[in-house]
């Protein structure tokens, strides 16, 4: 599947939905995201059961300030609607292709029960 463009109108129905969702933040003047970008798009190919979304930050300003994205670019990955992974900076092909088979071999049952073991910590 190729890559698709998120925005702020789409952004929180693509993230909650079941499965794994990669998203990269990026810019058009941003060298590194430029460099990123057609590994994003060829790992996208790889594995058409996954989404791979583009957020363009200047685009959609408010979305990136309430993401708080910092720098550029930044790949977040969503499994069954949970942030699993959150990073600045661009990756090689390998080490993305590696990030996925991760992030695919989750327990999620396992995350969830480790967030609900956090959230009860929190509020003890």
């Amino acid at each position: 599947m190729a890559t698709i463009n998120v925005t702020e109108d789409t952004f929180q129905d693509l993230v909650t939905k079941e499965g794994i969702v990669l998203v990269d933040a990026w810019a058009s003047w941003c060298g590194p995201c430029r460099q990123f970008g057609p590994i994003f798009e060829k790992v996208s190919d790889a594995h058409p059961e996954a989404t791979f979304a583009k957020l363009d930050t200047e685009a959609n300003q408010g979305l990136a300030a309430a993401l708080q994205i910092q720098s550029i670019p930044t790949l977040m990955v969503f499994r069954d609607g949970i942030l699993v992974y959150r990073e600045a900076g661009a990756l090689p092909a390998a080490a993305l292709e590696d990030l996925y088979s991760q992030v695919a071999a989750l327990d999620m049952e396992d995350v969830r029960a480790q967030i609900a073991a956090q959230q009860g910590d929190e509020q003890a």
